[in-house]
């Protein structure tokens, strides 16, 4: 009995968005996305997906496609998957861009766990049935603001995360603004992309208590982490590390005693995918840390990989799983259930997508 890998391919493709959306450093309106299909001699197919963010990683996604050569690639081809861990770890040996580490890392859980016959969160033990995911309104202003917020409300979602770091005396206005005017049953979480200063940020802890804002993502630059470990204790519980949380050496560093935040945040296309992120989520739970899985623009098999092993963590707190909803057209579909803002896992096999 044997689970041999037959064949691997890489592809590049662009993919439109519904609606451009602006962050603190640029406006997006298409992303370039790598997929990747690694096919078993018995016929079954593995699908994995990367889109990396250069100002993340240091690389994008032509790094990415270049790297997934089809000479590059006949190194996988011939290794049995039944030795799982072994192929994972040739992956990691002899692929060095953060894209196609992950997309081949999805993609082999993805086959694997079709072959097992299970979902791919039974491999990790399945610890929620669901959580409410946020979605997220770009840089605009607050009218605009308070119209797109209202949108997602109608259709059944119930949390916000709100893209600030324009300006501090603007974010704020405009938080007010918004919370203000939504009932209080709608939670708010914002992502200030790193725009703040480490006096601004100590003067949110105040906003953060009169508004009920759940949690602040990144609010300073990655430079300042260390002024974080002395922050008071309950601005700290509400910091998610994004850009700072690249791997699992960062999530070591981040704990150290005293840690300096409460939350971290874990996105595939940061940590180079599942095996990795499964490694921060370990250090993360044995240092009482929380879980936040985000995202970049992605397919809905990387949403669909993140959002298995989120709901594999037992520290899963917050799901930012929105990264699909706005693409006009995708290579895949399936892959989760979405209800009234509520992100789980289907029924089918591996990643669940077709």
């Amino acid at each position: 009995m044997s689970l041999k890998i037959k064949s691997v391919s890489a592809e590049l493709v662009q993919l439109g968005l519904t609606k451009p959306y602006t962050i603190s450093y640029k406006t997006i309106d298409s992303v370039d996305h790598v997929f990747v299909q690694v096919q078993a001699e018995n016929g079954m197919t593995g699908y994995g997906s990367s889109n990396v963010s250069r100002s993340v990683v240091g690389q994008d996604n032509q790094d990415t496609i270049r790297e997934l050569s089809e000479e590059n690639l006949s190194c996988l081809i011939g290794q049995d998957l039944l030795g799982f861990h072994g192929v994972i770890d040739n992956v990691f040996s002899s692929f060095r861009t953060v894209g196609a580490r992950a997309a081949l890392d999805i993609a082999l859980h993805d086959l694997f766990t079709k072959y097992l016959q299970i979902p791919l969160i039974d491999l990790y033990g399945r610890k929620h049935q669901s959580l409410p995911t946020s979605v997220t309104i770009g840089i605009m202003d607050e009218d605009e603001t308070l119209r797109e917020a209202r949108d997602f409300m109608d259709v059944g979602f119930k949390v916000l995360k709100v893209k600030l770091g324009s300006s501090f005396g603007e974010d704020v206005a405009r938080l007010q603004k918004l919370c203000s005017d939504l009932p209080s049953s709608m939670k708010i979480r914002i992502d200030a992309n790193c725009g703040w200063s480490v006096e601004e940020t100590l003067a949110f802890e105040s906003v953060a208590i009169d508004l009920d804002i759940e949690l602040v993502e990144q609010p300073m630059a990655v430079a300042n982490d260390s002024h974080m470990r002395s922050f008071p204790q309950n601005l700290k519980n509400i910091i998610a590390a994004d850009e700072s949380l690249v791997g699992p050496k960062e999530a070591l560093q981040l704990a150290q005693d005293p840690a300096a935040c409460g939350i971290y945040n874990i996105k595939l296309m940061k940590c180079a995918g599942i095996t990795p992120a499964r490694q921060i989520a370990q250090i993360a739970q044995l240092s009482n840390i929380d879980l936040m899985w985000g995202c970049n623009d992605e397919s809905v098999i990387s949403i669909a990989a993140a959002l298995h092993l989120a709901l594999a963590c037992p520290n899963t707190k917050y799901l930012d799983l929105d990264g699909s909803f706005d693409l006009a057209s995708d290579l895949m579909k399936g892959g989760f259930i979405l209800q009234d803002g509520l992100l789980s896992v289907g029924d089918g096999y591996g990643l669940g997508v077709y």
